[in-house]
């Protein structure tokens, strides 16, 4: 599991050490509390980055949060979230409540170093490529023909791409071995070509790449890396223009010197993780917060500080955590042709499959990509080279070239229109906050 815990030293103070010790983490999980959902309370001392950790292991078991509010001031960390299984159901799995007890109730795992959800762990499983660029039609297809000509078999892989930008981590094995690459004269080769492939034709971005025998959290990589390729910054974009979802506002709250962040999206799973890794990434934190997702719209509500103990205090800082949280929301896109894979696995199988998409004029917005038992499942979301709908004609050809492979094959409607405007939620924005206060203490009370 993505999220299992890591025993890791940590460099903090020696009194800090002994609080931690003297109040080790606290788990409740109730199924009585809430009549549709499962709810867990998690109690701790505080530390920057807690919120994300807990998150990151219920979104690695496949937990759909449908509320949480989240109180973390001073020295406390307190948080309430109602959860269910991807069906919406309860969770009875005694299996997956004394994972969620031992991952949340750890202190190794409940107190680790930032970095160390993202960091490299030593692995002879297999080899990790990290590369961020300029996203072009046709460059999976390219990078897998790269491995394929290396002898080398992808395993697991996972591509986003978003305003102009790609960014994908590779897991991949020697066809020789099926274990990690570990010749460097081969490691040094694919890296040069895989560079070559990136860079292309265009010269106006630095492409980046990086090989490591390691285990990295996927998903929580390709924030940071989108991040770091700036996919947020929105080119030749015209203030003011009409926008879809996600809609972002960010206001004072100078009586109690916070700024507010309010979001209205499309719901959908991991939501809730996307947006707060990237307030992390960008060094801020929850102090307070209510999210609420329902059948079509997911609202979020925080109350951050930069973790300098000040808010957000410019302009120019404002719009910079709007573009950056907009991003956030929009790199998981789901929208355009899902076409779902299973099939026996085998050396080049995901280069035939790219290979196919460019083709067909095809380009990928998204791509998960496992193999388990010696068998591959793949998910691609697909759109034409303009970014538009796949046409009937296209998905009738893809249909005919990939056969028996097809599990699944869905045109998801494009992003809704435009919603009312978010900035008209300031009027009950303090409401919402001391509703959601209320309903955490009394959830707590509850439970004393």
């Amino acid at each position: 599991m993505n999220g299992s815990c890591q025993v890791v030293e940590v460099d903090d103070d020696e009194y800090a050490k002994l609080i931690r010790r003297m109040n080790p983490p606290r788990v409740v999980i109730d199924n009585d509390a809430c009549d549709g959902a499962t709810v867990i309370r998690v109690d701790s001392v505080n530390k920057h980055g807690i919120l994300l950790e807990v998150v990151q292991v219920l979104t690695d078991l496949n937990l759909v949060i449908t509320k949480a509010y989240i109180s973390s001031d001073g020295s406390w960390f307190m948080d309430v979230f109602n959860v269910t299984d991807k069906d919406g159901n309860k969770i009875w799995d005694e299996e997956i409540i004394s994972c969620i007890q031992k991952s949340l109730g750890s202190d190794a795992c409940f107190f680790p170093k930032l970095r160390s959800s993202v960091g490299v762990m030593p692995s002879n499983e297999h080899t990790s490529v990290e590369l961020t660029g300029t996203d072009r039609p046709g460059l999976l297809s390219e990078i897998c023909a790269v491995l394929a000509n290396s002898k080398c078999n992808v395993v697991e892989a996972e591509l986003w791409t978003h305003n102009t930008r790609v960014a994908a981590v590779v897991r991949v094995t020697d066809e020789s071995t099926r274990r990690a690459v570990e010749n460097p004269e081969k490691l040094s080769m694919i890296k040069e070509l895989l560079c070559n492939v990136l860079k292309g034709d265009d010269a106006s971005r630095t492409a980046s790449m990086t090989v490591s025998t390691g285990h990295t959290h996927t998903e929580r990589r390709l924030h940071q890396m989108m991040f770091s390729n700036r996919d947020y910054e929105r080119n030749g974009a015209a203030e003011g223009d009409d926008k879809s979802w996600p809609q972002v506002a960010v206001m004072d709250c100078s009586e109690k010197d916070y700024s507010v962040v309010i979001m209205r999206s499309k719901d959908r799973p991991k939501l809730l993780f996307d947006t707060l890794c990237t307030l992390t990434d960008m060094q801020y934190v929850v102090h307070h917060g209510t999210v609420e997702a329902g059948e079509e719209e997911a609202y979020q509500e925080y109350y951050i500080r930069h973790v300098d103990g000040h808010p957000i205090g410019s302009e120019a800082e404002r719009q910079r955590v709007i573009e950056c949280l907009e991003a956030a929301v929009e790199r998981r896109a789901t929208e355009g042709l899902e076409l779902v894979l299973r099939t026996e696995d085998r050396i080049g199988l995901l280069s035939d499959i790219t290979r196919i998409f460019r083709e067909n004029g095809l380009t990928i917005t998204r791509a998960e990509i496992s193999t388990e038992d010696g068998e591959a499942f793949d998910t691609f979301f697909l759109s034409d080279m303009s970014g538009n709908p796949v046409e009937a004609k296209t998905i009738d050809s893809i249909r005919r070239q990939l056969g028996r492979m097809i599990v699944r094959l869905k045109q998801n409607p494009l992003l809704p229109s435009k919603p009312p405007e978010v900035a008209g939620a300031a009027g009950f924005l303090f409401g919402n906050l001391f509703k959601a206060s209320f309903q955490s203490l009394w959830l707590v009370g509850s439970y004393s």
